[in-house]
């Protein structure tokens, strides 16, 4: 009974709980509003996730927005496994709704490797910490995904229509800039993307840019769950029944491998 209590007892100090708010668009929605609690509930831990969200919004209206206190966003907030969604909120009372432990920050995804479109970045975190009520919050990188090599649209006019071409250039304009603002830390969501393609095939994506509901959104949620617990996530055991066990397994297994080649500094998978 007693070694009983000691492992509980063990267990729950373990357990982390994390507020994480990501101000981004359509591709923070893909990577946080689903299969991420529940991977983290998995392993013991419990995250409190908001999504401040407008589709393809870059820093440049964020920032403004958040300047002008404009009611522009979606507010998506899960808590305890349940989302609520809030219409025409603003970006500052979305930043004091909680202490926020770790604040994402991210550029639309047609912006995503011209360098020069990162030019607010500086200001919008400088201005997005003014407004937070936890002194101690941590500011890390969403990188996000190329497109699929078919898709075709005008936004994949500036990557030549080349996957490769746009993964390139967004990982250069990543490198180029977050060291002028002071992130340190990145969820490699896009070398996660790319390296399950790599396994998969270019099936992860439901329209040439967003992820598809299943693979794509399951491997974006478990390099978010890694990154922010801290914890390796291959082996968590929760999949959706949408997903097999090996399927889960690959998508895990990119995950982490992601996570590793950021945090070495490695980024090229060709």
């Amino acid at each position: 009974m007693f070694l009983l209590l000691t492992l509980f007892t063990c267990l729950s100090s373990d357990a982390k709980v994390i507020k994480v708010l990501a101000i981004g668009n359509s591709f923070s929605q893909d990577a946080v509003e689903q299969y991420l609690y529940e991977l983290a509930a998995a392993q013991g831990d419990s995250l409190i996730i908001g999504n401040a969200y407008i589709p393809g919004c870059s820093i440049e209206t964020h920032y403004n927005n958040l300047r002008n206190d404009k009611p522009a966003y979606v507010y998506r907030k899960v808590v305890g496994g349940v989302r609520a969604v809030r219409n025409k909120k603003g970006l500052r009372s979305i930043i004091r709704d909680e202490q926020w432990d770790i604040i994402t920050l991210q550029q639309a995804s047609h912006l995503s490797g011209i360098e020069s479109s990162y030019s607010k970045l500086p200001q919008l975190k400088r201005l997005v910490q003014s407004y937070t009520t936890n002194l101690h919050v941590t500011f890390l990188w969403h990188m996000t995904w190329a497109y699929a090599e078919e898709f075709t649209n005008e936004r994949y006019a500036p990557y030549d229509n080349n996957q490769h071409k746009m993964y390139s250039m967004i990982v250069n304009s990543m490198l180029n800039t977050l060291p002028k603002v002071g992130i340190k830390r990145v969820i490699p969501s896009g070398i996660a993307i790319q390296l399950a393609r790599y396994r998969l095939g270019d099936i992860l994506n439901r329209d040439g840019y967003h992820l598809s509901y299943t693979l794509g959104r399951y491997t974006a949620a478990c390099t978010w769950c890694e990154v922010l617990t801290g914890r390796i996530i291959d082996g968590n055991r929760y999949r959706p029944a949408t997903i097999s066990a090996e399927e889960a397994t690959i998508c895990q297994e990119a995950a982490h491998e992601a996570v590793f080649m950021q945090q070495s500094g490695r980024y090229m998978v060709f």
